[in-house]
């Protein structure tokens, strides 16, 4: 790569940077919340994810079995599998909760 397109590629990569940061002015805060309700909003939020992806999976598995041809058997494997993984990585998430709570309850004051 000659010296001109690396200097035109770093332009670029530095606009895109500033852009993606948007303009900050000096003396002005950042905020980094990342939702407006909380943690138990995204929580609940999370569940009703793995509960829609469980009911289309359903949803998919029984129109399967009833034989419409517009359900292949490879979508209804692929969404079983995306329920299963986000059922289990709502357990984990329950799991790790269940023991900080014990973990804090447990703490001498």
């Amino acid at each position: 790569m000659s010296s001109p397109a690396i200097q035109s590629a770093l332009a670029q990569m530095q606009a895109m940077a500033a852009q993606a940061g948007g303009p900050v002015a000096k003396g002005q805060q950042v905020s980094t919340q990342v939702g407006q309700g909380g943690f138990a909003s995204e929580l609940q939020a999370s569940i009703q994810r793995i509960n829609r992806l469980q009911q289309a999976s359903a949803a998919k598995s029984m129109a399967f079995q009833a034989g419409d041809p517009n359900v292949e058997l490879n979508d209804v494997m692929v969404d079983m599998q995306k329920a299963s993984v986000a059922f289990q990585m709502g357990l984990q998430v329950r799991n790790r909760l269940v023991t900080a709570y014990r973990d804090v309850m447990n703490m001498q004051v």
